[in-house]
C-alpha cells in the first residue's frame, strides 16, 4: 500500500456503544482526579493549606483567580471541579471559593469570543458573531457586579447552597459518606501506593498527587466533552436549528441546559451558535437564552465531582455554583426591563469592534488576561 493510499483509508470510527461505555469509564476516571487531588492536598499538610487560603482570602482576587485559571484550561467544567476539589481537602473555605466560582463563569465566556475573532475578514459577519458572543459575557459581568456584592454583604448564595446541602447530606461539621468516595478511594490509594514505591514521600508525595490529580481531571474531561461530542454532535445542531427558529425563550434556555450537561462544556453549546449568528440563520436574542442554560447545565460537572468528596462543604460550593447562575437568570432575565441589558452592551461593543478591529483584540486581553493578572498582583 503507498503512503497516498494509506493517508485515504477511511479512519475507523468507534460504535456508538463502545463510545457509550468508554464516557462511563471516563467519568469515573475524573472522579479517581478529582478525589486524588483532595487527597493530594491533606498530604501537602496545613502550612501549605494556610498559604492557599491567605492567596485567595480578597474576594476580588478569589474572582481573578477563576477567571485566570479557567482561561489557561479553557473550561469551567475542570476549574470547578479543581475548586471542589480544594474544598472538600479544606485549603479554602466556602466563603472563599465563591468569588473563585463567578471567576470561572466570566473565564469560560473567552472560548466563544475567540471563534467570533474567526469572522473578523468580513463586518458584517463580524458583527453579529462578536455580538453574540459578547452577549454572555456582559450577562456573566453584570451578574457578578450584582450577586457578588449581595453574597458578601449577606451570603445570601452560599447560605441558599448550605441549606440545599445540609438537606441532601446532612451538617457541614460532619463527613459525608458518599458512595462514590468508596468507589473511588481504592485506585486513589493505589495511586498514592505506586508513588510511595519510587520513593515520593512527604511533602512531595502531596504535590505529586495534586499534580495526578490536576492531570487525570483535565485530560478525563477533554476525553470526556470530545466523545460526547461525537455522540450527539448532529443531533445537537438539528435540535439547535429546530428550535431557535421558533424563537421560545424557555425552551431554548432548556435546550442550553440540557446540551451542555451532555456534552459537559459549556463552550461547545455556545460556540456551535457563533458560525449561525455570523451566517445571520439564527438572531441574537435567540441565541441569548440557550447561553443562559448553557451556564446552568455546565454546573453538573462540580456537582458530579462533590460525588467523589467526602465533604459536605464541596457539596456546598458546587450547589453555589447553580444557585449562582439561576439568580443570576431570575434577575437580569426575568424582569423584561432587565432582559435587553447584555444585549444592547454587546451589539454596541460590536459595533466599536466592526469600526476598529484592534478593539475586538484589546477586549479580549483585556478582559480575559491583563485585569484578572493585575487583580491577583495587587489584592492578594
Amino acid at each position: 500500500m503507498t503512503p497516498t493510499d494509506r493517508s485515504s483509508a477511511p479512519v475507523r470510527e468507534l460504535p456508538t456503544p463502545a463510545r457509550a461505555i468508554l464516557v462511563v469509564g471516563l467519568i469515573y476516571l475524573f472522579l479517581i482526579g478529582v478525589s486524588a487531588l483532595e487527597q493530594g492536598i491533606k498530604l501537602m499538610g496545613e502550612d501549605v493549606q494556610e498559604r492557599l487560603f491567605e492567596s485567595v482570602s480578597n474576594p476580588l482576587a478569589g474572582l481573578s483567580v477563576g477567571i485566570l485559571g479557567t482561561v489557561l484550561v479553557q473550561s469551567s467544567s475542570a476549574s470547578t471541579s479543581v475548586i471542589v476539589g480544594l474544598v472538600a481537602s479544606g485549603a479554602i473555605t466556602v466563603d472563599a471559593a465563591v468569588p473563585m466560582i463567578m471567576g470561572a463563569n466570566i473565564g469560560t465566556t473567552v472560548t466563544n469570543t475567540l471563534v467570533a475573532l474567526g469572522h473578523v475578514r468580513h463586518s458584517n459577519e463580524f458583527r453579529r458573531a462578536f455580538s453574540a458572543a459578547t452577549v454572555h459575557d456582559f450577562f456573566n459581568l453584570l451578574a457578578v457586579a450584582i450577586l457578588l456584592p449581595l453574597e458578601l454583604t449577606t451570603g445570601l448564595i452560599s447560605s441558599i447552597a448550605a441549606w440545599v446541602s445540609e438537606r441532601l447530606v446532612g451538617s457541614s461539621g460532619s463527613d459525608w459518606q458518599s458512595p462514590v468516595k468508596a468507589w473511588v478511594k481504592g485506585p486513589v490509594g493505589w495511586l498514592q501506593d505506586a508513588w510511595n514505591a519510587v520513593g515520593v514521600n512527604g511533602n512531595a508525595l502531596g504535590i505529586v498527587m495534586v499534580a495526578t490529580g490536576l492531570a487525570i481531571v483535565l485530560v478525563s474531561l477533554a476525553f470526556i466533552t470530545k466523545n460526547m461530542r461525537r455522540l450527539i454532535a448532529d443531533r445537537v445542531e438539528r435540535s439547535v436549528n429546530r428550535v431557535l427558529g421558533r424563537g421560545s425563550g424557555s425552551v431554548a434556555m432548556l435546550l442550553g441546559v440540557v446540551v451542555t450537561m451532555l456534552v459537559q462544556s459549556s463552550s461547545i453549546t455556545t460556540s456551535i451558535l457563533i458560525p449561525l449568528a455570523a451566517a445571520g440563520v439564527v438572531t441574537l436574542r435567540n441565541i441569548y437564552p440557550v447561553t443562559l442554560g448553557a451556564n446552568v447545565g455546565t454546573t453538573v460537572t462540580a456537582l458530579l465531582a462533590a460525588l467523589a468528596a467526602s465533604s459536605p462543604d464541596a457539596l456546598t460550593v458546587a450547589l453555589t455554583h447553580t444557585t449562582f447562575n439561576v439568580l443570576g437568570i431570575i434577575i437580569l432575565y426575568v424582569p423584561p426591563f432587565l432582559r435587553d441589558v447584555p444585549i444592547h452592551m454587546a451589539e454596541r461593543l460590536a459595533d466599536v469592534a466592526v469600526k476598529q478591529r484592534v478593539m475586538a483584540v484589546a477586549y479580549v486581553l483585556g478582559m480575559f488576561v491583563i485585569l484578572p493578572l493585575v487583580g491577583v498582583a495587587l489584592l492578594r
